[in-house]
């Protein structure tokens, strides 16, 4: 493979002038290996042109086929009365809310782009993920991002986190759909290559949803929106490997955005769709035309005819490799009924973009693509796809050395801490802790919404559905030092903790999207990490009944002198509020309310944030979880909720129970005074980050009610077993006060704990 995307624009050059037949060298030097290279020629009956040998490299690349995860994917459960399209069907997860509406949702990520040109890198995405929602027929109405970097006292780090942060703020403002929440964590393993996930949903009725197909013979095929450009070239072979000092070189994949221009295209798309006149529409996302051409077609069981000159282009002589593996943003490629051209292209005209027929739909199964006349390039769509006929494989993994060592921790080998006052400071103003105020008050979470969002502080994001009672509840989680830990247990976490977020807010889960980042596949023990993460997503998710949508997988994430990433399968939780009268925030309302622990405690510090930055014990498995006692937890909490029996809801997590704590109180503006359980060892009761708890508050004058219905809401539950509900304390109006010792004012624990990343930043 060659090091810069500059070798191969120089390789395909020397080729369209040479004209020569390319051989296995050139093949491997696109990517491509042996046992592909020879199936390509099977398939063809001949060997490829260099134009055919290229577009196999981008369609057969990591990014489009996923030909190293396929299998395992194919697992995860995808089944629910609510699923109107099945992950890998469309550009986007669709499920039933109901009221004749549906949500499409999806999480992607734009991680090497990202490590190059984080502006552009992150802004494309916000971009990309928007239409695969919009090619839907669905209007975004809420936009979420999951981010990772590296160590935050690294210029480096500053300058990338910066430029994510603006570049999704600029294009997300601009486009004009709020972004309403996501995560931002710190570790060195991301000082190389740091994670941009953008995760989007929009709305949609159930009888104007549109579908990424082809059909009908005749039926003439446009491409609408930017014109092409060579931005963006190779750039699904750039995301198929690892980042390296050269990977400077490879500026020329990355994609450069105009929110102005979708948001254009947002309104004409949806415009067209209304009409009844589509066949069929696609984002030009990863491997751009022939992309959405092999997709579409494979789909219908048709083929194309494409002429490549007929092409909006912003450079003159472009190549036919160029404009088919071109990824400029903003383009999309629609099929319409023949006879209903002058419509699509009134409309395209009244929104100032282009909207040019560039071929026409055949009975045939191949694409064939032309230009100025000559046959450039004919392959058939199914082989070149994802599901059709690209290669699935199975990858050879094996447990890391450094797994055994995780399990062996032993928490009697730590010493307690006596300075407790020092690690809640510590932990209020750590970056993976401490407000994102500095990152959020950048996004316009309220801008052009045609449903009403909400800035009240829940643990997961609220967005009213305009029209109706309903509510779309959305979440994106992952703590990658569990998964890290342990692959398996800690992806489960991380759905369960989605879920609990979403019920802790009032929702009901109800499906998952998810974006897999990995190192490089063809590493046993980094495949190790990701079979286990699988596993372990397809157990939480079956059990809380919240089935996979779809997705990405992004490997390589690593780099020669850094190693992998932290293994980071980002959840993506989607939960539906019937009557938006169930919000539930996380802020104490009211002095003299009681503060009840539920879930049950242990003596477990296992890869908290105390363990792992304070003592500076990386080696540990992840926290206690149990899949029945989270679910026991959830249904308990959507009960206390529906009865309207407690005042606020909060989930442990990061950090644990004392800033649980101090989250609620901070937000509320108002303090707390709790005994600690002196069964346990303090700095695990406060600092360790046991899951399946969550502390709620309740007005004594319903404690009575409260408890009955603790009773007779066990009978419900999956378990006959006592679940652990203590009282901790009680809401007050000022100061943070544990076993009767000051700890800080509020004033002081809010001041340390909203200004802790600007100070990080200066």
């Amino acid at each position: 493979m060659p090091d810069t995307f500059l070798g191969i624009r120089k390789l395909l050059n020397w080729f369209n002038v040479t004209k020569e037949l390319p051989t296995l060298e050139t093949a491997q030097k696109l990517g491509l290996l042996e046992i592909e290279y020879e199936r390509i020629k099977q398939i063809l009956g001949r060997t490829p042109n260099f134009t055919e040998l290229s577009i196999f490299s981008a369609m057969w690349s990591e990014h489009c086929s996923y030909k190293n995860s396929i299998i395992w994917l194919k697992i995860l459960p995808k089944d629910s009365p609510r699923m109107l399209a099945k992950a890998g069907e469309e550009n986007a997860g669709l499920v039933d809310i109901g009221d004749g509406l549906a949500c499409s949702f999806k999480i992607e990520s734009h991680n090497h782009p990202s490590a190059i040109e984080p502006y552009q890198g992150a802004a494309t995405g916000v971009g990309g993920i928007n239409r695969d929602i919009f090619t839907m027929g669905a209007r975004p109405i809420a936009q979420l991002n999951s981010l990772r970097f590296g160590n935050i006292n690294l210029e480096k780090t500053k300058w990338l986190l910066k430029g994510v942060v603006k570049g999704i703020g600029d294009y997300g403002n601009a486009f004009g759909v709020p972004t309403v929440g996501g995560e931002l964590y710190f570790d060195d393993c991301y000082n190389v290559n740091p994670l941009v996930n953008a995760f989007s949903a929009g709305i949609v009725q159930t009888d104007k949803i549109a579908r990424a197909i082809s059909y009908g013979a005749g039926n003439p095929v446009f491409i609408v929106g930017s014109a092409t450009g060579k931005d963006g070239i190779h750039g699904a072979a750039f995301a198929s490997k690892d980042i390296s000092e050269d990977s400077v070189n490879d500026l020329p994949s990355v994609q450069v955005g105009d929110p102005f221009m979708e948001k254009l295209l947002l309104e004409a798309t949806l415009e067209i769709i209304a009409t009844g006149h589509v066949i069929g529409i696609q984002d030009m996302g990863a491997a751009g035309l022939i992309c959405s051409t092999s997709e579409m077609s494979a789909k219908g069981n048709h083929g194309m005819d494409i002429w490549l000159d007929k092409v909006p282009t912003r450079q003159a002589n472009m190549k036919p490799w160029e404009i088919l593996l071109s990824e400029s943003q903003e383009r999309m490629l629609v099929v319409v009924k023949k006879g209903q051209e002058k419509t699509i292209q009134d409309i395209f005209d009244k929104w100032d973009l282009h909207c040019a027929q560039i071929g026409v739909v055949t009975e045939s199964k191949n694409l064939r693509f032309f230009m100025n006349g000559e046959l450039v390039a004919e392959v058939p769509a199914y082989d070149l796809v994802l599901g059709g006929g690209a290669p699935q494989y199975h990858r050879e993994y094996k447990e890391p050395e450094y797994f055994r060592k995780y399990k062996k921790f032993n928490i009697n080998d730590v010493k307690q801490t006596n300075n407790y006052k020092d690690v809640a400071r510590y932990l209020l103003s750590h970056p993976n802790i401490a407000s994102r105020r500095w990152v959020y008050e950048q996004y316009d979470s309220m801008v052009g919404t045609a449903n009403m969002t909400t800035n009240a502080p829940s643990d997961a994001a609220v967005v009213h559905i305009k029209g109706t009672k309903k509510a779309l509840v959305m979440c994106v989680d992952c703590n990658s030092r569990y998964v890290h830990a342990n692959p398996e247990e800690g992806t489960a976490i991380a759905v369960a903790e989605a879920a609990r977020n979403v019920v802790c807010s009032g929702g009901i889960p109800v499906a998952i999207t998810n974006n897999l980042n990995f190192g490089n596949p063809y590493v046993p023990e980094v495949y190790w990490q990701f079979v286990g993460a699988i596993k372990g997503m397809k157990k939480a998710c079956e059990k809380f009944a919240t089935p996979v949508t779809g997705g990405n997988v992004s490997f390589y994430n690593q780099s020669a002198d850094g190693g992998p990433v932290f293994p980071t399968p980002t959840i993506g939780m989607l939960g539906i509020m019937e009557d938006v009268s169930n919000h539930m925030t996380l802020n104490f309302k009211k002095a003299g309310d009681l503060i009840f622990l539920i879930g049950y405690s242990k003596d477990d510090i296992s890869s908290s944030e105390y363990l792992y930055s304070y003592l500076g014990i990386k080696e540990s498995p992840p926290p206690h979880f149990d899949l029945n006692e989270e679910y026991n937890v959830q249904e308990l909490i959507k009960i206390l909720i529906k009865e309207k029996l407690i005042n606020c809801a909060h989930d442990v997590s990061d950090g644990g129970l004392f800033i649980a704590l101090a989250e609620s109180a901070i937000a509320g503006n108002l303090g707390f005074k709790v005994t600690s359980d002196f069964r346990f060892r303090k700095d695990a009761w406060l600092f360790g980050e046991k899951q399946s708890r969550v502390i709620v508050t309740v007005d004594p004058d319903k404690e009575k009610e409260f408890m009955s219905c603790l009773k007779s809401s066990r009978n419900l539950l999956t378990r006959d077993e006592n679940l652990g509900v203590e009282i901790i304390g009680t809401v007050t109006n000022q100061d943070l006060v544990i076993d009767n010792e000051l700890f800080f004012t509020t004033w002081e624990a809010s001041d340390i704990y909203n200004n802790a990343l600007a100070k990080l930043l200066e």
